[in-house]
């Protein structure tokens, strides 16, 4: 697998596009995904991002996008979060990246007034119409596994169950690292996403907070997850995601420590392949 970086370490820190994709070359990625909303930015910004990638040969594997508001019990928002969507997978087919990593939102209200069944197949319905879209541009949906209580998607039964439920070959699964200690999640239950998971994050934890650490930094135990990891075959990407460097100005020595460690990581685990 390549070992990439989500871009938006750099941005949290305020550096600007051409800069962090200079840099996520230099330290030595093979890849980049990035984190960059289709309607919030423009032409020229969407044309930087690809020529930028261009020229540092970093190929692009995954495009994030956060979309709660398919979910939404409201017709219009929904209508409006599957427009916002099929603009990221017309934005990846851009860029020419694998797949549109997509986090869905959560059960509102404490699952109350709204029976969970019924947003449960908003998000199916939904889902699978994404999937109809991604497949016509050949691109791939890839859904996060998000660890909070009333996320949709915040363990592996439910994860493989949704999958199942919209039963898309464009629609699967990203595997998150610390989310999956956080959701308490043994790492032989990712044998149940065998030929469901296309791509991985990875990032270090303390335990109890989402904290998108770098690997050393927190309790995260990764060689049984990154073992399980390499027995399910993915043809992708190991992509770091880190949250605020504690020292904004030192923001690349920050994020070339998430490569050395995951590098390492990866290694030891034969898990690597440029």
């Amino acid at each position: 697998m390549k070992l990439g970086l989500i871009n938006s370490a750099w941005a949290q820190a305020g550096r600007d596009t051409s800069y962090g994709i200079q840099m996520t070359k230099e330290i030595g990625f093979d890849s980049i995904d990035i984190f960059a909303d289709p309607l919030d930015i423009d032409a020229r910004e969407r044309r930087k991002i690809r020529v930028e990638c261009e020229k540092a040969s970093l190929p692009i594997v995954s495009v994030a996008c956060v979309a709660v508001g398919l979910l939404d019990f409201n017709p219009s928002v929904q209508a409006f979060h599957i427009n916002r969507c099929e603009a990221y997978l017309d934005f990846c087919h851009e860029l020419d990246a694998k797949n549109l990593l997509l986090v869905l939102g959560e059960y509102i209200w404490e699952k109350q007034v709204i029976p969970p069944a019924e947003q449960w197949q908003v998000a199916v319905r939904n889902c699978r119409q994404l999937g109809d879209y991604a497949a016509k541009l050949g691109q791939q949906i890839a859904l996060e596994l998000e660890p909070f209580k009333l996320s949709l998607l915040n363990n592996v039964d439910n994860m493989v169950r949704f999958i199942d439920d919209v039963n898309h070959p464009a629609v699967q699964a990203n595997i998150d690292v610390s989310h999956l200690q956080l959701a308490n999640v043994a790492p032989e239950e990712l044998r149940r996403l065998k030929g469901k998971a296309i791509h991985v994050h990875i990032s270090d934890c303390d335990g109890k907070v989402h904290g998108d650490l770098p690997p050393g930094r927190g309790v995260v135990n990764f060689a049984p997850y990154l073992r399980e990891i390499k027995d399910l075959g993915i043809d992708g990407a190991i992509s770091i995601e880190l949250e605020y460097s504690p020292e904004p100005a030192k923001i690349a020595e920050w994020v070339r420590e998430a490569y050395t460690a995951t590098a390492r990581l990866m290694e030891e685990a034969g898990l690597r392949k440029r």
